[in-house]
């Protein structure tokens, strides 16, 4: 088969490699559509530790089931499905209080195992969900990311009525925009220096964009603020714009060598609460149902999309922060 291949760090191609076979408990996925994420530009340049090269990119994918494995029941060959990536080893101190995506043999499809820029990719069985009816294949590969931003609004306090502050107008700030506004903000604010961005929160339900928070009129600041950036000085601004008593979550993954300056007296006194937000978490499922129900407006998140052999020119695109949301269609 056709597939993308990290060759090493900075040297990308598209070559002909063997066709994955089932084993027990797995299922062979033909992929109809992968999106691209930040996480693959890390891996392309080295800079994500658990990567072994050369490897396969992809863990935001969907497709048909085209081969069983023993063993495997509740999937027929046909069945589209949208895949969770997470690979937890399940025996390790995290996996066995429930914090599997801490993992300390975390691994990922596409990250640490063959992903899905590929004509079709192997995944465990029990990490293929059934899309619900309505729900386009290829937009199915949005559910990856909505999972995130599912446990991401896990472990924020969902008031009813509160006011969210977003930093960066990318798929994750969209997807976190959409999801303040379906949990009952009081108001979803956002920042990004984009224009064409903004104007796509704007459309998507934001009460307001700002190239800058200082243009947004709320001096008392929000109770929830979110970077979806990794940007260490929009995470240094956001720090100053919680409303006391409220909460800050690191979502963006900055440069692990990144740091950031706050004030550790206004956390005392003003009770901020900062929380960090890694991956997927029992989550997926519920990004399914989501999904399923029209939470997210999938026709406006995504944006263009390319065939294997244009790769590079997606990767391109996505580094220069064009477009919104860009797949990876191999069957195209």
């Amino acid at each position: 088969m056709r597939a993308v291949v990290i060759e090493e760090p900075g040297k990308v191609s598209v070559s002909t490699v063997d066709d994955p076979a089932p084993g027990p408990g797995q299922v062979v996925v033909e992929v109809s559509a992968c999106g691209i994420c930040g996480t693959d530009l890390h891996i392309v340049d080295g800079e994500f530790a658990p990567t072994p090269y050369p490897i396969v990119p992809g863990h935001e994918f969907a497709g048909a089931v085209a081969a069983l494995g023993p063993g495997v029941t509740g999937l027929a060959e046909g069945d589209l499905v949208a895949v969770d990536p997470s690979l937890f080893c399940g025996a390790c101190h995290f996996c066995k209080i429930g914090r599997g995506n801490l993992c300390e043999r975390w691994g990922a499809i596409g990250v640490t195992t063959d992903g899905a820029c590929a004509r079709y990719a192997l995944a465990p069985a029990a990490n293929c969900y059934p899309l619900p009816a309505g729900v386009d294949v290829a937009q199915a590969a949005l559910i990856e990311p909505l999972s995130c931003a599912v446990r991401g609004f896990d472990l924020l306090p969902r008031r009813l009525g509160e006011h969210y502050l977003i930093y960066g107008a990318g798929t994750m700030g969209l997807l976190m925009l959409q999801l303040a506004r379906h949990a009952g903000a009081g108001s979803a604010s956002v920042v990004d220096l984009n224009a064409d961005r903004l104007a796509t929160a704007k459309k998507l339900g934001a009460d307001a964009v700002a190239t800058g928070a200082d243009d947004l009129d709320r001096p008392q600041g929000w109770e929830v603020v979110i970077d979806c950036t990794e940007v260490v000085a929009a995470i240094e601004d956001a720090l100053t714009r919680v409303r006391r008593g409220g909460t800050y979550q690191q979502f963006g993954v900055a440069p692990a060598e990144a740091t950031a300056s706050f004030s550790p007296f206004r956390v005392y006194h003003d009770e901020i609460t900062i929380v960090g937000s890694m991956a997927v978490l029992h989550s997926y499922g519920r990004a399914v149902e989501l999904m399923g129900r029209g939470v997210v407006d999938a026709d406006t998140m995504i944006s263009h999309a390319f065939g294997l052999d244009r790769y590079p020119d997606a990767l391109d695109m996505f580094r220069a922060s064009s477009g919104r949301k860009l797949q990876v269609q191999p069957g195209s």
